[in-house]
């Protein structure tokens, strides 16, 4: 597989790790001992990292967050999960390889797993249409939530998606119905629920996996009602601009640090330095103790006060002047 772009903020970065690239394998070539030369170079890697991701704009995270070097659901579910037993179809139509779903141990504890899947080559890209599902995909997920219901089980879902699929045949097979219906179910769950934003959050096809008791963030995603490039078409005409979409960023505060004080969300959780692209096992284990933490909170409460807190929780949100 070839490699991934390098973002443009990302550039020193990768020009120095190029020149220590190069630097090793000279050493080695002709067996030389470079200590001395790397020291600095390494340790001026280390903090030019931390100050580029220390200072990323908002947009500069979308990009982030939409990386395919990140971490998907695929690899949260291989490295802070065990005994994953994938499940699949709607029990209607089809299967939707946008929806990853199934049973998994967390620390022993069986939970129902269910995140947005989305691609690293073009071919998986194909298959996974690109993390967009189609309104299978969310009724494969309603099925999986109210099985995990039956046997008292809580439910993680992870969102990563640019939004639910727009197609014609995902509109005439009700994919605004699918989305609504999820809302509407996850709301009177009567299990914990804990969603997480792995990378990109977008519009309903996002929101149709986030109605929970406890909304993580990354820190490095983005969580909106519309694309930057949506936002900034409609209201500037300018979709493609990175000033446009800078703006757009700004205005929609797509951000963790924005979203946990508007509170939307509950919780940041905090990636490696360079982001969770950098260390996927760091950040997975970041996540585990995050979920272990919340669903403990979340098991002590009984099934009617859960969905009542629920339920208070997302009709508090939003602010209003007259």
């Amino acid at each position: 597989m070839a490699a991934a772009p390098t973002l443009e903020f990302e550039r020193p970065l990768a020009d120095l790790e190029k020149q220590i690239e190069e630097l090793k394998r000279t050493a080695a070539e002709r067996s030389l001992d470079v200590a001395s030369e790397l020291a600095p170079l390494e340790k001026k890697l280390g903090e030019l990292r931390v100050e580029i991701y220390r200072n990323l704009t908002p947009l500069q995270r979308v990009q982030v967050a939409r990386l395919a070097r990140r971490p998907f659901t695929s690899d949260y579910i291989r490295l802070a999960f065990t005994d994953f037993i994938e499940l699949h179809g709607d029990r209607l139509f089809r299967e939707d390889a946008a929806i990853i779903a199934g049973w998994a141990r967390l620390e022993g504890e069986t939970v129902m797993v269910i995140g947005h899947e989305r691609g690293r080559d073009t071919k998986e890209n194909l298959r996974r249409n690109f993390g967009m599902p189609h309104p299978e995909g969310y009724r494969k997920a309603l099925r999986l939530m109210k099985l995990a219901e039956k046997f008292q089980v809580p439910v993680l879902t992870f969102i990563d998606t640019p939004g639910a699929w727009p197609g014609l045949g995902a509109e005439e097979r009700g994919q605004s119905e699918a989305i609504a219906r999820n809302l509407l179910e996850m709301s009177q769950l009567q299990v914990p629920i804990v969603a997480t934003v792995i990378g990109e959050g977008g519009s309903g096809g996002a929101l149709a996996l986030g109605v929970a008791d406890r909304v993580l963030m990354f820190e490095n995603s983005v969580y909106s009602t519309i694309s930057v490039e949506g936002c900034a078409a409609i209201l500037w005409k300018d979709g493609k601009s990175p000033e446009m979409r800078e703006k757009a960023a700004q205005a929609l505060r797509v951000t963790a640090a924005d979203l946990v004080e508007l509170r939307v969300i509950d919780e940041v959780i905090a990636e490696p330095v360079g982001g969770a692209h950098a260390d996927h096992a760091a950040t997975a284990a970041s996540l585990k103790d995050t979920l272990v933490r919340n669903l403990e909170e979340l098991r002590r409460l009984k099934p009617d006060k859960l969905v009542r807190r629920r339920r208070e929780k997302f009709l508090r949100m939003g602010q209003f002047s007259e």
